[in-house]
């Protein structure tokens, strides 16, 4: 016990294939050639500093890597799996001159590997303020979901996604002040309403500013009118719900109507079946016709 793979590598040779059952699943590990994977592009975590994995590298020298990594095979690409999780293990086999890595491959969709990355960089808070308000419009965006989904989905508060979304509105250079530690993210938070957050962040610096002198500093400057983007939305739950409830009742199908910051939005329609969306596009296209 205690041993890592490659401890049992160097006693039984190459390892055979790990049957594992989850569920109604059996999941298998495998040794998959580093070449044929590739990172997620909606991957969270952007940031991966070379002594971290420099670290890591060395441990895998020695005992090989103990965690394997999740894939999920993918098609029409020059690769033929796509990192789900472990892609720091991933970086740092391939420093350490590793040719392969233990893997779990699973049926995955693109929807639910953003949701496994994001779980997994934020519970283990391996996001930087920046790329986690990133992560959360992301997946916000591409998968539909509203604050109260993620919100669900990583075990926080509604307040306090919306608070590191303001983050988004930033301007670069006070993104990457945040990101190279310079200022704080509650000092970001507290200047991403101000009308001139980059002139704010160079007096934080400037001047070594507190927290809570910055919060009265920007009490006392010009607002953006757009600084509330994320926090207010101007169709009220019942309004949302009438005009679903129109939308089906013409269409005869689902409805979900999802407004989004500054008042854009879209409206999901559903549909169970082939003939079902075909008169679904008939009705949409009939007074065109």
């Amino acid at each position: 016990m205690g041993r890592g793979l490659a401890d049992l590598t160097q006693e039984m040779g190459n390892i055979p294939d790990i049957s594992i059952l989850t569920g109604a699943e059996r999941v298998v590990v495998k040794q998959i050639p580093l070449a044929q994977i590739a990172p997620n592009p909606d991957q969270p975590r952007k940031t991966f500093t070379e002594s971290e994995l420099s670290d890591l590298a060395a441990s895998i020298r020695e005992k090989g890597v103990l965690q394997p990594i999740l894939l999920r095979a993918v098609s029409g690409r020059p690769y033929m799996y796509e990192i789900v999780a472990g892609e720091r293990r991933f970086r740092a086999s391939k420093l350490a001159g590793l040719t392969e890595i233990p893997a779990l491959i699973k049926q995955i969709t693109p929807e639910n590997a953003m949701e496994i990355a994001l779980i997994e960089n934020v519970q283990r808070e391996n996001l930087n303020p920046i790329e986690e308000s990133n992560a959360y419009k992301n997946i916000m965006e591409k998968c539909g979901y509203e604050l109260s989904d993620v919100a669900r989905l990583i075990g926080k508060s509604e307040s306090y996604i919306r608070n590191i979304m303001r983050l988004d509105t930033l301007p670069p250079d006070v993104k990457e002040m945040v990101e190279q530690g310079k200022i704080s993210a509650s000092h970001a938070r507290t200047i991403a309403v101000a009308q001139d957050p980059s002139a704010l962040a160079h007096q934080i610096i400037e001047k070594n500013i507190s927290v809570a002198d910055t919060e009265k500093m920007v009490r006392g400057t010009a607002r953006r009118s757009t600084s509330r983007a994320y926090a207010s939305k101007t169709i009220d739950a019942d309004t949302v719900r009438d005009i679903e409830s129109k939308i089906s009742a013409a269409l005869k199908v689902p409805v979900k109507l999802q407004e989004r910051r500054g008042g854009a939005g879209q409206i999901v329609l559903s549909f169970s079946t082939r003939t079902q969306m075909q008169e679904l596009v008939d009705k949409l296209v009939a007074d065109k016709q």
